[in-house]
Parts: structure tokens; sequence; C-alpha cells
């Protein structure tokens, strides 16, 4: 059961009586998408946070240039939204797709303040996991901003093996801030 899956994941963080999970699970909904199926598009106000069951999304936004500029990957057991539109309810900025056959627990903006209200300890566990994707977030920049290219694919490769075998090469490159052929000349140096 896809819910399963995010009640171990919140355990993980944050304990809960059989009660307390009963009534969380009443106020989380579940869908899946297919590749290259868009779960928000810009424009769209975010409604929903989504965790991925089984599956990626990916963020990004469209340049100036019309290049795809990739902000985030969730892959299984991690949390995706648009936090900004989800927060103030204005039209995203950003595009959420599905990279793969994906499987997500959403909860939506209204469900969630009641639960927040119902269940404390849900917020607790919302704000640890914000932490941790902030704090992940701030060391991104560190490393764009310090290290160079190869040493950003190295640290990526060696950190989240798992992204590297399901992201294609241009998104991944994309992510890192360079080219997917810059990408490919670090690839073959490596081999």
């Amino acid at each position: 059961m896809p819910t399963e899956n995010l009640l171990e994941h919140i355990r993980k963080f944050v304990p809960f009586s059989k009660e307390e999970e009963e009534t969380l699970l009443t106020y989380l909904n579940v869908k899946s998408l297919k590749k290259k199926e868009f779960l928000l598009k810009e424009g769209q106000i975010c409604i929903a946070n989504h965790f991925v069951v089984k599956g990626c999304l990916r963020m990004f936004y469209i340049t100036e240039e019309g290049t795809e500029q990739m902000i985030q990957f969730a892959i299984d057991n991690w949390w995706m939204t648009d936090y900004m539109s989800f927060d103030v309810q204005k039209p995203s900025q950003f595009n959420i797709q599905a990279v793969e056959n994906t499987e997500i627990v959403y909860l939506d903006k209204q469900k969630m303040e009641e639960l927040f209200s119902k269940l404390p300890k849900t917020e607790r566990y919302f704000r640890i996991i914000i932490q941790k994707a902030y704090a992940a977030s701030v060391m991104r920049l560190r490393y764009i901003f310090t290290q160079s290219g190869e040493e950003r694919f190295l640290h990526f490769c060696e950190s989240f093996p798992e992204f590297v075998q399901r992201v294609p090469q241009y998104m991944l490159a994309s992510y890192l801030g360079f080219s997917a052929e810059f990408l490919s000349k670090i690839r073959a140096k490596k081999i």
C-alpha cells in the first residue's frame, strides 16, 4: 500500500501511535503519473505537497533562452512541492514533471493545515523535512560557487548514486550547472 511507505518515512523522525497513524491516513491521497506527465505547470497554483512512493519527479523552469533549468529531483521516499506557491497560493514559477512512471502520496494545503491542528506531531515532521531540504539546498549552492564542474559531478555521484542511474544526462548536467556536452567529457575522462 503506497501510504505505508510514507508512514515508514514518518516513523524515522516522529513516533506516532496506531490511532494517530489511522487519523493521518484519512488525510492522504494517492496518484499515479506516467513518464513526462506534469504534476504542476508554471502559472498554476501548487495546492499539494507530494511524497514520491516510487518513481522520480523533477522541478524545473524554462530560461529566457528557452532551455530547462533543473532545480530539484525527488525519487522514492523524497518530498517535492513548490513551497513558495504552496505557502502563499500564488501561481508557480516552476514545473514539476514525472521523469519516469511515478506513484505519489499527496496532502493538499487545506487538509495539511487541518492535520497540523489535529495532529501537531505532523507539523514537527514537516519542520524536520523542510529543515533538511533547506540545508541540502544551501550546500548545493556552496558547491556550485566553490567547486569545479568535475568536482560537483564526482561529489554528486558519491552522494547520490541512485540519481545518476535514473536521471537523464542532460537533466543531471542542468542540475549541476553545466552543459550535457561538458558532462559527457567528464564521464569520458572518468572511464
